[in-house]
């Protein structure tokens, strides 16, 4: 079906925006490059910088073409594997620290936002958890119940029967809220970490494609677009636009398009009608939906899972908005403005990875939760190639996973999302 006419296939963060240009001269040596303009890249740039080393960042395309000018605002505890799983595989004080690094990567986040004149309109808005299902409902409230010591995150339980104080939707069978949840623009995220990284002396050139890569006495020599880059340290910050530059990291990543759309202007009346307290929302289902108010209150932005590979967002309207309407029949005649996609990275055990693999390090993986992890990790690992102690995390030494067979192109996801969405279909 061809989508309504007047829909923009750009970002709803980057309207009304000149375009960020960032054209830096390369010096022809650098004592740190950074390969990814991306969240992880500038924060890593940021330490790097700032610890006197030479810095200087590649983007392939333009400042924000990348997940995080284009990702859903929505900051959280940000774990896919539970602490019951991460104990079993690595103990428990190992899995306790690793939860840890999770819950501190949001308090830097709301710290850079709150305390440190980050300007990317944080809202401490909270986020509502949905339940797909009754058994859903009681497995996430005796999770909530039975948190982990020295974990705890501040929930509250929400029954079937006062779901409307939350949410304007007979969709889901209860939830729970989130207090500690906030959201963002993540334009603004991104245009301020490349400030941060600037201000700190790091270069950044954009529209500059890093080509390929070679081992050279006292470090590596990066071919880009621009010419050949000398570098003493080289850092793979890619994620989900991880190609063929560094073969081992591409069959070590799985690429998801994220696809959202974005309603035309609903007021904020009719908005707090539908999500009362301004909370971000998702559920329980297994190929999840994302969905919260614009920052001023306006809008409803809503994302998910709507195709596999589709390049094109406009082709995702349809779908998108059909998801949508489920949950909220009530916006069944509400115009979709903006449309767009962007590329997270999976990986196989679902764990963020950050480490150095024949001395070239690498910081990626988030799993759709590269908001509040890749400001934080990209720091952490900037750290690390400053050679500062305050650089390390509980997720060192951990094994980066592939499989067999695996370069980089996900054959197994159509077969994956279609049992996925069988199973939410009915409901297991």
């Amino acid at each position: 079906m061809t989508p309504a006419p007047g829909i923009t296939a750009a970002p709803f963060w980057q309207e009304g925006r000149v375009p960020a240009r960032c054209s830096d001269p390369l010096p022809a040596e650098v004592d740190a490059l950074i390969v990814g303009g991306g969240y992880t890249g500038l924060a890593a740039a940021r330490e790097t910088a700032a610890a006197g080393l030479v810095t200087a960042v590649l983007e392939a395309g333009e400042i924000g073409a990348g997940c995080s000018g284009r990702n859903g605002g929505q900051v959280a505890y940000s774990l896919k594997p539970s602490f019951a799983r991460l104990s079993a595989l690595h103990g428990r004080e190992r899995a306790h620290a690793i939860c840890r690094e999770a819950l501190d990567a949001v308090s830097y986040l709301r710290s850079l936002a709150t305390r440190d004149g980050v300007d990317c309109d944080w809202q401490d808005c909270g986020g509502f958890y949905g339940a797909h299902t009754p058994r859903h409902f009681e497995r996430m409230a005796r999770e909530a119940d039975t948190q982990p010591q020295g974990l705890e995150q501040r929930i509250s339980i929400v029954p079937r029967a006062r779901q409307h104080s939350e949410i304007a939707t007979d969709y889901y069978h209860g939830g729970c809220v989130y207090h500690d949840d906030a959201s963002l623009d993540p334009m603004k995220l991104l245009l301020a970490l490349l400030r941060r990284a600037r201000d700190q002396g790091a270069l950044v050139a954009d529209q500059c494609r890093a080509e390929n890569i070679r081992a050279a006495a006292g470090g590596f020599e990066v071919l880009t677009s621009r010419g050949m880059i000398r570098t003493r340290k080289l850092l793979i910050a890619t994620n989900g636009y991880s190609g063929a530059l560094s073969p081992w990291h591409r069959r070590r990543v799985i690429p998801i398009g994220s696809y959202q759309i974005c309603t035309e202007t609903l007021g904020v009346q009719r908005m707090r009608s539908l999500i009362p307290h301004g909370r971000n929302v998702s559920d329980s289902r297994r190929v999840v939906v994302y969905y919260r108010p614009s920052a001023d209150g306006e809008r409803l932005v809503f994302g998910g899972r709507a195709a596999l590979s589709e390049q094109d967002p406009l082709a995702c309207v349809e779908r998108l908005k059909s998801m949508m309407i489920r949950i909220f029949p009530q916006l069944s005649a509400a115009r979709i403005d903006h449309a767009w996609v962007g590329w997270v990275a999976y990986t196989f055990d679902t764990m963020p990875h950050l480490g150095q693999r024949e001395g070239i390090h690498y910081c990626m993986g988030y799993c759709g939760q590269g908001v509040p992890l890749a400001p934080y990790f990209g720091m952490r690992i900037g750290q690390q190639m400053a050679g500062l102690t305050q650089g390390r995390t509980a997720l060192d030494g951990l094994a980066f996973p592939t499989r067999p067979y695996y370069a980089g192109t996900p054959w197994f996801l159509a077969p994956s999302v279609w049992a996925y969405r069988t199973l939410d279909a009915v409901g297991l």
